[in-house]
């Protein structure tokens, strides 16, 4: 049996996983591997948007999504990212939103294993890094297991041994992203049995984790979980499952940690950082507790905390 420590990673969410949220998530797991937002290549090749690659040191170790299908625009953008120092740079093959639909990019790539293996290939000549891909079990009724081993096969076959694998199928018809959350029924066993297929990869199962058991369960025959919105709703899940996975001895006092965010955040307020953008993140870190509710008011009134 591996006595290789498994794989614990907060998922790429939009409008949430940004740098603050990562600084946060740190201080509740110093091992978790954090992902950005999904970044396309477009935002910076074209929109120069860069910024968006900005993040603390303290985040490591930390990945960074790319949206796109170019594979000469995926690999100077992942040149980018290995200069500036990411550990990990993954491609998205599973996000289902209209707006990725109409890039050519997110799940519908899933229907082009070739040209993904060329996006990885392009990305792995620029950088030592790992180079990993996100994805479904499927696309709407393309959703055999047939389809997924061959999908994994094609991209294996160019050198990435790490995939994300969320187990359920994308519908790009009819559901919102948010939906294509939780309308698709889960199937861990598919991805249990990708694992047992090709046990010379690297796989992550992701979606609807939400417990320490369930990571534990997960975790009997996965290399990795990745924790979605239940890490980012109450972020002490995060130092459950490091305590519980890797480290028993690890605790969290949240007080002494929230004065670690907020001496971070002082420092992002005098470099003209938006107070809101900062206290968003904390407002889950005391869920369940006594008091709780006031604190997130508090936290969420502008006037209070000016």
């Amino acid at each position: 049996m591996s006595t290789e420590p498994k794989l614990i990673a907060v998922a790429p969410m939009m409008a949430y996983t940004d740098r603050h949220c990562r600084f946060l998530h740190r201080l509740h797991s110093p091992t978790a591997l954090l992902f950005t937002e999904m970044v396309t290549t477009g935002s910076l090749l074209h929109g120069g948007q860069w910024h968006q690659l900005d993040f603390d040191p303290a985040e490591h170790p930390v990945a960074l999504q790319l949206g796109g299908s170019d594979p000469a625009q995926l690999a100077a953008c992942t040149e980018q990212a290995d200069q500036r120092g990411y550990d990990e740079i993954n491609l998205n093959v599973g996000c289902p939103s209209p707006r990725v639909q109409r890039g050519a990019f997110g799940a519908c790539l899933m229907r082009e294993p070739d040209l993904v293996a060329d996006c990885v290939n392009a990305m792995r000549a620029v950088t030592g890094k790992v180079v990993s891909v996100k994805c479904r079990l499927g696309v709407d009724d393309d959703d055999s297991a047939e389809f997924l081993y061959r999908f994994v096969d094609t991209v294996a076959a160019a050198g990435c041994t790490r995939f994300y694998v969320h187990a359920r199928k994308a519908l790009l018809n009819g559901l919102s992203p948010a939906q294509n959350r939780s309308v698709p029924p889960l199937h861990y066993d598919r991805v249990a049995s990708l694992k047992a297929r090709r046990p010379d990869l690297e796989i992550i199962v992701n979606g609807g984790i939400t417990t320490v058991a369930q990571s534990r369960e997960l975790l009997a025959w996965a290399d990795g979980v990745m924790l979605g919105r239940a890490a980012y709703n109450d972020p002490t899940l995060l130092s459950a499952c490091h305590q519980a996975l890797a480290d028993p001895a690890f605790t969290v006092d949240r007080h002494a940690l929230m004065d670690a965010y907020a001496a971070y955040a002082a420092t992002q307020l005098h470099a003209g950082e938006r107070l809101h953008r900062l206290t968003r993140h904390a407002l889950h870190c005391f869920a369940g507790q006594p008091g709780a509710r006031r604190y997130r008011r508090i936290l969420s009134d502008a006037s209070r905390l000016a």
